[in-house]
């Protein structure tokens, strides 16, 4: 089963990358950082996220999801595989589709984010 659920913090606004499509979807991404510990070096390490986001929730996310924002993303991980047009080497890279996006934070947090839309 494919399912992964990520708790981070958005790092960009994710109306800067609005598309809309001539079939009629739309879609955006923004990236998520997530702090987890590592034993060896006794540090917290970050990994970024890339998460995509069509059609109603694209919509959504323009609105709701600003950079620094906590956010619980659920979703499925998925790949791009390309070749680099200056090294021709095989490139990959993961990405996350988004089934569910949840604003976490405070009540305080979702009031300024709900003025802010007015």
């Amino acid at each position: 089963m494919n399912t992964v659920t990520i708790v981070g913090r958005v790092g960009n606004d994710a109306k800067e990358n609005f598309r809309s499509f001539e079939s009629g979807s739309t879609k955006t991404n923004f990236s998520v950082a997530v702090n987890r510990w590592d034993a060896k070096t006794s540090s917290e390490i970050t990994d970024w996220f890339r998460i995509d986001v069509w059609n109603k929730q694209a919509e959504f996310a323009t609105e709701y999801i600003k950079k620094g924002r906590l956010v619980a993303v659920d979703g499925i991980i998925s790949s791009n595989k390309w070749t680099d047009r200056t090294t021709g080497e095989e490139k990959e890279s993961y990405y996350i589709t988004a089934n569910t996006i949840r604003l976490l934070g405070s009540k305080k947090d979702a009031q300024e984010e709900v003025e802010a839309v007015l």
